[in-house]
């Protein structure tokens, strides 16, 4: 696809300077001088008056609330570094904890000292009113959070690991392996058949939401062979010739979410409803209707993500 990197999250060219990781002096160099990005328990801090993550002063008040040390993205054109730190340690007075532990957080929450407008905010809702510049630094600082937090320990030796190079590594002091940040490559499949596309919904989404199929790659497969076995495993469609698209970081947690398009070589939809609650097919006509708003029986993919950029491609002949 010629707009393949248009996709959110896609990335925005930002130089990430990995020689200076290792580089303890310079880091702090660039700290003082730079800018950070705060996240709260995988939330960033984006001001909706100006539509923008926000970047605050490397000494701002709300940094003492992180207990790790921040992780350093890159260096954007003006010349200063972008850190992000993670300030989860921070107890909310209105937290909303169950709002927290949902698919999809509504909730918003307020630091004190900030603006209304300034909260810390669920990434999935305003990931299509980013930059790309925002979008790259919000996921990148996303996704590495994350694996810093389910990974502090040794896969080799089981000894608690240490951050390392500005937290792009975690090394362990009792085996001397060294860890590295994860991502999960998955397939995701614009399937067609003539005028239609495969749509299908996993269970406990909301009602008459549909997206394109989808599954993780597995070991020894090929990204065509990942996309022909996933299809098939959850709706009994067959896919013929199969191509790639387009790619997207998708840091729920740690995923590339790899768009593909398959040619599908029948019709009839047989469902395994351990994987997903329902698929069906979708003429080109009750897409777009559902993507203004006008068809009842149909939810489209939420905008931002890669299976919204997909279809809308394919709705605007715009795939080649």
């Amino acid at each position: 696809m010629l707009n393949a990197e248009q996709v959110t999250f896609g990335g925005s060219g930002l130089d990430r300077a990995a020689q200076h990781r290792g580089d303890t002096a310079k880091l702090e160099e660039l700290r003082k001088a730079g800018h950070a990005i705060a996240l709260w328990r995988g939330k960033p801090l984006f001001d909706y008056e100006t539509s923008a993550l926000m970047r605050i002063s490397p000494n701002h008040p709300v940094l003492s609330e992180a207990t790790d040390p921040a992780i350093y993205l890159g260096i954007e054109e003006d010349g200063r570094a972008v850190f992000a730190h993670d300030i989860s340690p921070w107890e909310d007075p209105a937290l909303d904890a169950a709002a927290l532990s949902n698919f999809f957080d509504p909730s918003q929450n307020l630091y004190p000292g900030f603006e209304k407008s300034q909260v810390f905010t669920e990434l999935r809702g305003i990931m299509a009113k980013l930059t790309a510049r925002d979008a790259e630094l919000a996921a990148t600082a996303r996704g590495m959070f994350e694996w810093h937090r389910h990974h502090g320990h040794c896969a080799k030796c089981g000894a608690k690991s240490e951050l390392a190079q500005a937290g792009w590594q975690r090394d362990c002091p009792a085996c001397r392996a060294s860890h590295f940040p994860r991502t999960d490559p998955v397939v995701i499949v614009l399937a067609t058949k003539g005028n239609s596309v495969l749509m299908g919904r996993s269970h406990g989404w909301p009602e008459g939401m549909y997206s394109l199929l989808a599954g993780f790659m597995e070991p020894g497969e090929t990204m065509e062979a990942a996309a022909r076995r996933e299809v098939f495993e959850e709706s009994g469609i067959r896919l013929g010739r199969v191509r790639y698209l387009s790619s997207q970081p998708w840091p729920f947690p740690s995923s590339l979410m790899i768009g593909c398009a398959g040619e599908a070589e029948n019709s009839e939809i047989v469902i395994d409803p351990k994987e997903i609650e329902d698929a069906r097919w979708f003429t080109r006509e009750e897409v777009f209707a559902a993507t203004h708003s006008d068809n009842p029986q149909l939810r489209p993919a939420r905008k931002g993500s890669i299976a919204h950029f997909l279809i809308h491609n394919w709705l605007s002949d715009t795939l080649d």
